[in-house]
């Protein structure tokens, strides 16, 4: 007789209940009950309110700064190892740190190295995360690592939009693969934005590599965090000729005074996902949700179907 897989039980970190709970329910079942116990020196403790032994878990939860979150990412994985759960997956719609993910100068750490590292000593037997910053991140690890792209919800989108005449740009030389990447699937040319900095988060120079007059432009990148990068690039397009300038951004870090510089900017609109859950929100920021696609690829994982088939790129 065919052994009955049981059900995976679906729990959130804190910082990503609603996201958890949009993925639950398109999954088709509810959250697990779950607990936080802040202490009066800031110090937590999680613990699940009901028994998960034996069973297939998914800890819901984005590892985007402060450090809590991601602390509270591992406590949460220890507490089902420490239960008897049979597997424990560790779905992380942002996978923070992931920009420290080499020494690019002397006597700094690889961040994104460590994250995984200690991911899998807490006990994760398994990742699910969405466009890291950098692809050979999922060589860091030692368990399996799915990795999903946002272009499976984006490109859709983008075709809605019903432009003539698109341009896909990246806004700095890093991100050239992925705007590649979307412009065969769209048939479009590419333009690359070129950037000096100053410092982290400083841009002292930009310029353009391509022609975009008479151009509908798109912007591709993985995140989004200040936004001086995506907005100095919009505006630099529209000086060249451009018909208009989208940016369709993962990860909304959005963080100091990037609201107020999406608002001043010559961008249409800016199309997000909700790995990250907005700080407020403002007309030109639309989000496409993510939990359709993490809730399949989840239910592919348990039920041990290929997932290749969900990738457009």
């Amino acid at each position: 007789m065919k052994q009955r897989i049981p059900k995976p039980k679906f729990f959130a970190c804190s910082q990503s209940i609603d996201l958890a709970k949009e993925i639950a329910e398109s999954y088709g079942c509810e959250l697990g009950k779950s607990k936080k116990n802040v202490f009066s020196d800031g110090e937590f403790q999680v613990s699940f309110e009901e028994s998960i032994r034996g069973r297939r878990i998914f800890i819901i939860g984005s590892t985007f700064p402060n450090s809590d979150n991601l602390m509270e990412m591992l406590l949460m994985i220890d507490a089902a190892k420490r239960a008897s759960a049979r597997h424990i997956t560790a779905v992380m719609p942002y996978f923070g740190w992931a920009r420290q993910d080499r020494k690019d100068k002397p006597r700094v750490p690889i961040a994104a190295k460590l994250v995984a590292k200690l991911l899998e000593t807490a006990g994760a037997t398994r990742i699910i995360t969405m466009d890291l910053h950098a692809d050979q991140i999922q060589g860091f690890f030692e368990k399996p690592v799915d990795h999903l792209f946002a272009s499976t919800i984006f490109l859709p989108a983008i075709k809605a939009l019903n432009l003539d005449d698109i341009t896909v740009a990246s806004p700095d030389m890093g991100g050239s693969k992925r705007a590649y990447a979307y412009s065969k699937y769209l048939k479009s040319e590419v333009v690359i934005c070129y950037k000096q900095r100053k410092k982290a988060n400083v841009v002292s120079h930009m310029e353009l590599i391509g022609n975009v007059e008479g151009r509908n432009v798109i912007l591709v990148d993985d995140m989004i965090d200040t936004a001086g990068t995506l907005t100095k690039a919009a505006d630099l397009m529209m000086e060249r000729g451009a018909k208009s300038v989208r940016a369709i951004c993962t990860h909304p870090v959005l963080s100091g005074e990037a609201y107020e510089r999406i608002e001043n900017s010559k961008l249409d609109e800016l199309l997000i996902t909700n790995t990250i859950p907005l700080k407020k929100q403002i007309d030109k920021i639309k989000v496409v949700s993510c939990a359709p696609l993490f809730a399949d690829i989840m239910h592919k994982v348990h039920n041990n179907k290929s997932i290749s088939g969900q990738f457009l790129m």
